[in-house]
């Protein structure tokens, strides 16, 4: 039995990266459609193909000649390439996989544990409503002419190279030196991170998978933590104690819309999710990679190279102010 056949569309990315890595590894025959201009290495065994997917003409010249048992786009975030994709894959894969975002949910929820047959709704994140609008553009495809979609949703993913909070290395720096640190909300709510590597092991074996076409899953740590436990976790990596100062993620918002439309229409909410679908069709499913673990890999990667502790002036500058509004 041949190797199944996969393109990527991307595939070197936070979330991506990790993938790819453990397709190659499980012997899938894995290409990359990419434009080349990312810091991350291609898997050795991948094959590239040179190509723009926003320049449709790029993209079926670097496709030309080739069919594929799934095709998986990790850059797509508006109908507009959406649509581009449908034209260019029907009838040139088995099953699309597009890879949507667990913030799509319903926010705030109402309930949880988090289900796929959630209601889709986000007033307050474009983000979310563009992959809305993308999954309901993909679901008409499937009902109408049978377009093989599969659609995966993401929650918070990171790698080494991602600081779970806005401002990123930011907010470390700010820790190491001794300086308070926003934490939205009163840093109770739930929140669950997820390593790229666990991620991996959830999206490859749905690659090719029959049972998954016309279905939704998201792919999940199942450990939740709050806010404030994200915080003392990446402090303890960074060797330091956090000082944490509380402010309502309205008031974020007032003070900088785009930080707060990631709180309003995301981080600000409890979320908890139930992963039984995925491990219904991938039974062997299990997160392995704790946040603490994952945090010692975030701080250790910074402190390699100093020039990865780059400082938002602008972000370091907004804590000050809040933090001498809302200091206790």
């Amino acid at each position: 039995m041949s190797a199944p056949k996969v393109l990527f569309i991307g595939g070197t990315g936070i979330i991506s990266s990790a993938s790819a890595r453990l397709a190659v590894e499980r012997g899938v025959d894995l290409h990359l459609l990419t434009r080349g201009t990312s810091h991350r290495p291609v898997p050795e065994g991948a094959t590239v193909l040179h190509g723009d997917i926003r320049d449709p003409a790029s993209a079926r010249a670097a496709l030309a000649g080739h069919e594929f048992d799934a095709v998986v786009d990790w850059v797509a975030f508006t109908p507009e390439h959406v649509r581009t994709d449908v034209e260019l894959f029907t009838g040139r894969t088995g099953q699309y996989v597009f890879i949507s975002s667990a913030s799509a949910y319903q926010t705030p929820p109402s309930r949880v544990p988090v289900v796929e047959s959630v209601p889709l709704r986000n007033p307050f994140w474009q983000y979310s409503r563009d992959k809305i609008a993308c999954e309901d553009l993909l679901v008409r495809a499937y009902r109408e002419d049978g377009f093989p979609v599969t659609v995966v949703r993401p929650s918070h993913t990171y790698d080494r190279t991602l600081v779970p909070f806005d401002g990123g290395w930011t907010v470390v720096e700010r820790m190491r030196q001794g300086k308070e640190v926003v934490v939205h909300g009163d840093g109770t709510s739930l929140w669950t991170l997820t390593h790229h590597a666990d991620f991996a092991r959830g999206l490859v074996p749905l690659l090719g998978h029959p049972r998954t076409l016309g279905e939704a899953f998201h792919i999940t740590s199942d450990e939740a933590l709050t806010w404030d436990q994200i915080a003392h976790a990446l402090a303890d990596a960074a060797g330091v104690t956090a000082r944490l100062v509380h402010v309502p993620s309205d008031v974020i918002a007032a003070h900088d819309p785009v930080w707060g439309a990631g709180l309003l229409g995301d981080k600000a909410h409890s979320m908890v999710f139930d992963n039984s679908k995925l491990r219904s069709v991938v039974p062997d499913f299990v997160a392995t990679v704790p946040f603490h673990r994952g945090a010692r890999e975030i701080v250790s990667w910074y402190d390699a190279d100093p020039a990865r502790r780059v400082v938002d002036g602008a972000m370091d500058a907004l804590m000050d102010r809040l933090v001498e509004r809302f200091r206790p």
